[in-house]
């Protein structure tokens, strides 16, 4: 095998061991585009997948938030060309389930995935379908690029709440990297008060340096009671739960006003019990809980969930740029995801450079 045909991979051969080594490089079919990775997200997911549950198979490449430029087409492919600048919605979708027929692939019954159920893009190259493709608009730069999909996810779960907040207070439990684009889209939307709550300081002045002055630490009281001063004891219209700690669900129900709404967006990083009292009160205001998942992709180019982010980050209503606090070159990955494990240092978003 030449050089030429292998390329550079973090690759995970089982829970916990991953591997920085030279993997055969992917080539794409006559339907399908090679893209050069430019950046790759580290996803929150990515931590317990790489160094607690696994992926669906080993050995796999991780790696789903990504954005790169064409490297070669197949002899199908009609609609791009080497040199342009794409991100890749990760999800593949069957096209013969009931969810698909009504283009509702993120609830496709047969899903793939890149990253976590096929090789992603902790590597130098990803062969790609077409359909999954969004061109990169000017004034984009590769690493907001890299970020259109917690992006996406963020702007779906504020539709999920209705997607429009005027004169309404939003609350934003947890300020990682899609808590504060939650919360950059609830200021697009129209929120007359945006609220954000997290326990680490480094991530509360990133906040306000994003525009965000009622950015609170959790620990400097009760942020129920924080919220019920703010709304003259009303509540909020819309909680947005980001963090994944059951604690902050409990607050974000107990926080809501009547009528009020509750976005489940942050993955739970354990079971979560609700008091009976918790749950009466739910029903009393009564409260809409909202989960989402993902978000809203149009394979035939329609506006979306994905191009609304890019559209956004052309125009500046939205600041991804801000939120990087490492880019780290592929042979370093393992140290950045060990880091991120251990909470060795502060980190926002880290991205990946193959």
């Amino acid at each position: 095998m030449t050089d030429t045909q292998t390329m550079n991979a973090l690759v995970l051969h089982a829970v916990g061991d991953a591997r920085y080594e030279r993997i055969a490089q992917p080539k794409p079919a006559a339907d399908e585009v090679l893209v050069r990775v430019g950046f790759c997200g580290v996803c929150g997911s990515d931590i317990p997948r790489i160094f607690i549950k696994g992926t669906y198979r080993f050995p796999t490449v991780c790696g789903h938030e990504f954005a790169g430029t064409v490297e070669a087409c197949g002899t199908e492919v009609q609609d791009y060309r080497p040199g342009d600048r794409v991100v890749v919605f990760p999800l593949l979708w069957c096209d013969r389930c009931a969810s698909c027929e009504l283009g509702n692939y993120v609830q496709c019954s047969h899903y793939d995935y890149y990253g976590s159920r096929r090789d992603g893009a902790f590597a130098q190259y990803v062969s790609v379908p077409p359909r999954n493709l969004v061109p990169v608009p000017d004034g984009v730069s590769m690493e907001a690029a890299s970020m259109t999909e917690p992006a996406a996810v963020a702007l779906h779960a504020l539709k999920r709440a209705g997607g429009s907040f005027i004169g309404e207070t939003v609350v934003i439990f947890g300020a990682g990297p899609i808590g504060l684009m939650a919360a950059q889209w609830a200021r697009m939307m129209g929120a007359a008060q945006i609220v954000v709550f997290d326990l680490i300081p480094e991530k509360l002045a990133m906040a306000r340096r994003l525009g965000f002055p009622s950015a609170i630490n959790a620990r400097d009281g009760d942020p129920v009671e924080k919220i019920n001063e703010l709304t003259g004891g009303r509540g909020a219209e819309v909680c947005v739960e980001g963090a994944g700690v059951p604690i902050t669900l409990g607050q974000a129900i107990a926080a809501a006003r009547v009528g009020g709404r509750v976005v489940i967006m942050g993955n739970p990083s354990a079971d979560v019990t609700l008091p009976a009292g918790l749950i009466s009160q739910a029903m009393r205001r009564e409260l809409d809980i909202l989960g989402t998942w993902n978000s809203a992709f149009s394979a035939a180019g329609n506006n979306d969930d994905w191009r609304a982010v890019l559209a956004a980050a052309a125009s500046g209503a939205i600041d991804l740029d801000s939120l990087i606090s490492h880019r780290v070159p592929l042979e370093k990955a393992l140290d950045a995801l060990v880091m991120m494990r251990d909470q060795s240092e502060f980190f926002a978003k880290v991205l990946i450079q193959p």
